[in-house]
């Protein structure tokens, strides 16, 4: 019986790895034509610096690459910091086994903002979630029990004529997160809206898309209470 539980169990991981690569084949060209330089600095990374025990991993696009300040806007969690900037789920998803495997992370963190731009190439809520779900599995692979926390796409005034689609990918990411019990989605929208329901242009830099030192510090509070939340403290 167990070895036929092996056998079935063995059939749905390749089946998982297929699908996985299917999805991705059809990105695969434009994400190495544009990206490969970046991962490959990345992995220089790897090389030379020493990850800390029980980290958290965060990748995905600017908003994890220029947060400079991470480990101390997050201490005492320890991080380990491996953004590309411009990139999309599509690109992650491209990148996911070289950017997760070489860390034996304890949790894994997910932050991509590129997808709906207002671009004739913006990706659906659908696509979007497929995306992600093969960056999950990804990680169940290499890391069965690691929780993985989706933060959502805030609001900016440089895309604020498409922040309803926005809400929308990120109302469905949320609803599959809801669905799996090792995924945690976290919500930012709230913070970053004013009184008259629009951007907070004090979080931003100039080019109001990306956070300036203001708009890191409160991501880092929403981000940090969910660790606390789902996660032992390092401290304890």
């Amino acid at each position: 019986m167990k070895l036929i539980l092996s056998f079935f169990l063995g059939c749905i991981l390749l089946l998982s790895q297929k699908s996985a690569e299917d999805l991705t084949a059809k990105y695969r060209e434009a994400s190495v034509k544009t990206f490969e330089k970046e991962i490959q600095k990345l992995e220089e990374l790897d090389k030379s610096e020493k990850d800390p025990e029980n980290s958290i991993l965060f990748v995905g696009s600017s908003s994890i690459r220029l947060w400079e300040s991470i480990r101390v806007d997050l201490e005492p969690w320890p991080v380990i910091r491996r953004g590309f900037g411009g990139s999309k789920f599509s690109d992650l998803a491209v990148y996911a086994p070289r950017l997760l495997k070489p860390h034996q992370y304890r949790s894994l963190a997910v932050f991509v903002g590129n997808d709906i731009t207002g671009s004739k190439t913006d990706k659906t809520p659908e696509e979007i979630v497929q995306l992600f779900d093969s960056i999950v599995q990804v990680s169940k692979t290499h890391r069965p029990q690691a929780k993985i926390f989706l933060i959502a796409v805030t609001p900016s005034e440089k895309r604020w004529e498409v922040w309803p689609k926005i809400q929308e990918a990120n109302a469905a990411l949320e609803a599959y997160c809801n669905r799996e019990s090792n995924l945690v989605f976290i919500a930012t929208a709230p913070s970053y809206l004013n009184e008259q329901g629009k951007p907070r242009s004090e979080l931003f830099r100039e080019d109001k898309l990306h956070q300036n030192q203001d708009g890191y510090k409160i991501w880092s509070g929403i981000i940090r209470r969910s660790l606390e939340r789902e996660l032992v403290s390092p401290k304890q």
